[in-house]
């Protein structure tokens, strides 16, 4: 300890002279002694100090090493998948924001705060009110340096913290291409909203943080040295301070001009609610007419004010720049306000129609245009179809669409079971749909799945088990024979044979691959199991991945996975690898960020490897008077996830292209972007600011053209704008009188939309199927058919991406709903039904396919079931409903040949329902003691404990299994059969469906 003391015999007095003015300080002697008081002030140690500032730095270093890993493996991983200028291009882009912006701010309240200083005046001429602000000045005084730096570097950091996330605005800004295309009111290429006016709308957000800052830190500093007062008598400002902040008020009002200004322009992009859509865009009739008009008077009333402001330099009084001020404000209240309101309100409601016409018109040509719908126009179509030629409908039948019985949402757990092989690979709960041979193929990836791993620890969850293994693919259009309704496998077994023939089915990148791994090192990994248990292992030779076998490279990833194992670990040495960012989507999202990702990646084997195909999009929120989506809400439907979301950078769009096919190696993780649309001029410009990221369209290998295809997410998008936007008369678009809505999908217990289908088929008009994708519509708020849609997917074809819209023009088609009702009522399917229930089994609706045939629509629906204790479901039956006609048989052959009238199939009709009346739920029948029926219903039960019996046996014994089947099936339809041949004992006795007719069979089911 170390004391000091300060000896006095009396008070003591001391001066000091203080920004030009003598302060006198007096301290009353409170020693009474020789020595007078003492002062003791403790003093650490130099070992304690030592300590503390060795765990001072030591800190700091941790703080630096936690920012730099992270830079550091970004920097790795961007330079292993080899777009590292992506990485320096973003970088230096939010550097450059930063410093740029950062440093404008810093210095705009840097400076005015030392000219608010600077025009202080003498403190010997303050007031009381000022004197009592001494001790805040002389606790300032000794560090007002340091205060200054420290508000303009905090101001500046926050600022060019803020900047940075601008970036993309800039890099669109000062690389724009110009659209080709100009608004329709101001004659500006809609460049100038997509990519000029966002950045100035910035500038313009900028100056007025900047101006509002710089105003309070001015005004602050004048208060704290007397240039303003509050309580004092006389003047609250000097001159000098008046100049000042009239100066900066001036500025603020010049900038509001430019806000005026460039409101005009804004005007075209501005949403509003409107009678006719609710996501309208664009200005309307008051918006021309009032808005317009009154922001040109605001701007210059805003410059006259802003001079006005300016002038207080010469005049030194605030009196007309405050009447300007007043008299703007008030301008803004009436005209921007006032005048626009009473226009809307007695020049355009009393006749809404005619002056909006010709704006509807602008919005109807600028929406088409933006969304790439303008090209497509309605067709007449009866959609009513009737037998009259049956045996020429039946062979039209057969070539109308190559009818997939096997629904990919509703056969995973089939390929789960049959196809899994071992307990730690999965496949999709949704399977994708593929075109091999020139046929519909449904195909999965068998993916690692750690929840399956019997013994958990970190060695075996990133070193052991990294991969999957193979593609299983399966038709489409057929079932295996001899396994009651088994997918009839094209490429199967662990590792896989098949039609795929030899290609590399190791599978470190999948959607479900979501944990790191490290591989290639001293510890094998485990490729597969053969039959037997004998485990074989391999070591990855892959590009992919960063390498880790350094120790800077492992302390940064221990620091960033906060793994430190990583740092220590045996199992890493020499040729370790770490892979992690494994899914296809966070893949190209990463390298790509400008880009909006499509839902559904899905796998196709091309050149002898395993490649995830990405569809990705390039959208903007600024085209003129063309409406807008929310792109999360319009992709939705009812098989949508959080795996099959669209991955969008900006939620609302109204501009959306799909200008780049991407792909993603299964094995090393290898990103490669394919331009698509090469006139998209939202490309070009990222093109130019990134160089070199996108190949060009023709550098597509020809097998992987094989399978690329129309993506769905994007045909969702515009199928919801057609819903609407199919009408191009103003008078009928503002009326709504012809607006139609997605349906329900009526396989699913929940109310979300039909999803889209693949199907190869031939529309009317065309020569030959064609791979496309469908979907339907029916009118707002009513369940009848209203129109057909489907584009041609087939990237190979001449048409790729034509779209066909077919309007039914008879109002008593039914629709997906109401077909879906009429099967659950329909005679032979309830009772099927209802016997499966009492066996305790599971029904499972497949997709309900709707195809173009003869002036109406062919309905085809796979039916699906699943026995007590099954986890998987085995096609059964096959719904076909043509007009008035039902089919149901065990194949699809059979249920066309009901439909059209074959020799000796049942056929039975079902009268038409009315599109008003919602579904009627069925009645139960009585139950009957017919001795026929009760001894089918005992054969199924005996049937059904076979079958199972020979699963427990012998879980791979499906021809066991199948016999089982087999004879399940005959006997149900021996207990259906004997059902009909009993007379009706009241009306409406058929049997219950399983679940409600109302499109809401099997609420955990999947379907569509």
């Amino acid at each position: 300890m170390h004391e000091w003391a300060l000896r006095s015999r009396g008070p003591i007095h001391t001066t000091a002279n203080f920004e030009g003015r003598t302060l006198a300080f007096q301290m009353p002697d409170r020693g009474g002694g020789p020595t007078g008081p003492r002062i003791r002030v403790g003093r650490p140690s130099r070992r304690v100090r030592t300590l503390l500032m060795t765990l001072g730095v030591l800190a700091v270093l941790s703080m630096v090493f936690v920012m730099f890993s992270g830079f550091w493996t970004d920097w790795l991983w961007y330079r292993s998948v080899d777009y590292s200028s992506v990485f320096t291009t973003t970088l230096w882009t939010k550097i450059g924001l930063f410093a740029v912006f950062g440093l404008l701010m810093a210095t705009a309240v840097g400076v005015n705060i030392w000219l608010a200083h600077r025009l202080r005046p003498p403190l010997s001429a303050m007031s009381l009110e000022q004197q009592s602000l001494d001790r805040y000045r002389m606790g300032i005084a000794p560090y007002k340096k340091w205060v200054l730096l420290a508000t303009t570097a905090l101001v500046g950091l926050i600022a060019g913290a803020s900047a940075t996330s601008q970036w993309r605005t800039w890099l669109m800004w000062v690389n724009g291409v110009p659209f080709g295309q100009k608004d329709p009111q101001f004659q500006m290429d809609v460049a100038f909203y997509a990519f000029d006016l966002p950045w100035y709308r910035f500038l313009l957000g900028f100056g007025f943080a900047a101006v509002v800052l710089s105003l309070i830190a001015a005004a602050l500093t004048h208060y704290l040295y007397g240039g303003l007062r509050i309580t004092s008598p006389g003047a609250r400002a000097t001159a000098a301070a008046t100049g000042h902040l009239s100066v900066l008020l001036g500025l603020f009002v010049a900038l509001k001009a430019v806000a005026y200004w460039l409101d005009r322009y804004g005007l075209a992009v501005k949403s509003s609610d409107f009678k006719a859509t609710d996501n309208w865009t664009g200005l309307r009739y008051v918006d021309a007419n009032a808005y317009l008009p009154a922001k040109t008077i605001l701007f210059c009333i805003a410059v006259i004010c802003a001079l006005l402001f300016f002038a207080t330099l010469w005049r030194r009084t605030w009196q007309l720049p405050v009447i300007g001020f007043g008299l703007m404000v008030l301008s803004a209240i009436l005209i921007g306000g006032l005048y626009p309101a009473i226009v809307q309100k007695f020049q355009v409601q009393p006749n809404e129609q005619a002056k909006e016409a010709p704006y509807i018109e602008k919005n109807i040509e600028a929406t088409r245009k933006a969304y790439g719908i303008d090209g497509v126009k309605p067709g007449d179509y009866t959609g009513r179809g009737e037998v009259k030629d049956p045996a020429q409908q039946r062979k039209n039948a057969d070539a109308a669409a190559s009818y997939r019985i096997n629904d990919p949402n509703i056969v995973s757990p089939t390929f789960q079971q049959l196809e899994q092989e071992r307990k730690y690979y999965q496949f999709p709960s949704t399977l994708d749909i593929d075109r091999y041979d020139g046929q519909d193929t449904i195909i999965g990836l068998r993916e690692l799945n750690l929840a399956g791993v019997d013994k958990r620890n970190w060695i075996n969850d990133h070193f052991t088990y990294t991969h999957g293994f193979g593609a299983v693919t399966a038709k489409g259009t057929a079932t295996a024979e001899g396994t009651s309704g088994a997918p009839a496998f094209t490429e199967s077994g662990l590792p896989t044979k098949g039609m795929l023939g030899d290609y590399e089915q190791r599978i470190y990148y999948g959607e479900k691959t979501t944990q790191y791994s490290i591989v290639g090192g001293p510890q094998k990994e485990l490729d597969y199991e053969q039959d037997g248990g004998r485990q074989v292992t391999t070591s990855y030779k892959g590009k992919g991945g960063i390498d880790v076998s350094g120790p800077l490279n492992r302390a940064a990833y221990a620091v960033a996975f906060s793994e430190p194992q990583i740092l220590y670990s045996g199992a890493i040495g020499d040729g370790s690898k770490i892979l992690y960012n494994r899914t296809p989507k966070q893949r190209v999202e990463a390298v790509a960020p400008w880009l909006t990702i499509d839902g559904d990646a899905y796998p196709a084997v091309i050149g002898k490897r395993i490649q995830w195909v990405i569809d990705a999009y390039t959208t903007t929120n600024g085209y003129p008077y063309a409406s807008r989506t929310t792109l999360g809400d319009t992709t939705a439907d009812s098989l949508t996830d959080r795996q099959r979301a669209v991955v969008a950078q900006q939620n609302q769009v109204n501009y959306i292209r799909n200008s780049v096919k991407a792909t993603v190696d299964a094995y090393d993780g290898t990103v490669t972007l394919y331009e698509w649309d090469e006139n998209d001029p939202v490309l070009k410009t990222w093109k130019k600011a990134f160089p070199g990221t996108v190949k060009a369209k023709g550098d597509i290998p020809e097998e992987l053209r094989e399978h690329l295809r129309y993506p769905q997410d994007m045909f969702k998008v515009q199928r919801e704008l057609l819903a609407l936007y199919h009408v191009t008369d103003a008078g009928q678009f503002y009326n709504a009188s012809d607006a139609w809505q997605v349906p329900n999908d009526p396989t699913k217990a929940d109310s979300n939309a039909v999803p889209p289908y693949y199907l190869s088929m031939k529309l009317p008009g065309d020569t030959a199927q064609q791979f496309s994708l469908t979907t339907t519509f029916t009118p707002s708020g009513r369940p009848n058919l209203r129109a057909f849609m489907a584009v041609d997917a087939d990237a190979k074809s001449s048409d790729y991406g034509r779209i066909q819209l077919l309007r039914v023009t008879d109002d008593n088609v039914d629709g997906p709903e109401q077909v879906q009702s009429r099967l659950n009522r329909h005679g032979p399917i309830a009772t099927y039904v209802r016997d499966l229930k009492g066996a305790d089994s599971t029904i499972k609706y497949g997709n309900l396919l709707t195809v173009p045939l003869d002036r109406g629509f062919l309905y085809v629906e796979p039916i699906y079931a699943q026995g007590r204790g099954s986890e998987f479901p085995l096609l059964s039956k096959v719904a076909v409903v043509y007009g008035q006609k039902i089919g149901f048989a065990d194949d699809l052959a059979g249920a066309l040949s009901q439909v059209f009238g074959a020799e000796g199939a049942p056929d039975e009709e079902t009268p038409p329902a009315d599109p008003d009346e919602p579904p009627t739920e069925p009645t139960e029948p009585p139950v009957t003691g017919d001795g026929a029926l009760q001894d089918a219903i005992a054969d199924a039960q005996k049937a059904y404990d076979d079958a199972k019996a020979a699963l427990e046996k012998n879980p791979t014994d499906w021809a066991a299994y199948g016999k089982a089947q087999a004879a399940l099936e005959a006997a149900l339809q021996r207990a259906a059969d004997a059902q009909r041949a009993q007379p009706e004992s009241t009306p409406g006795s058929e049997a219950r469906p399983e679940a409600e007719p109302d499109a809401k069979p099997d609420e955990g089911a999947p379907g569509g």
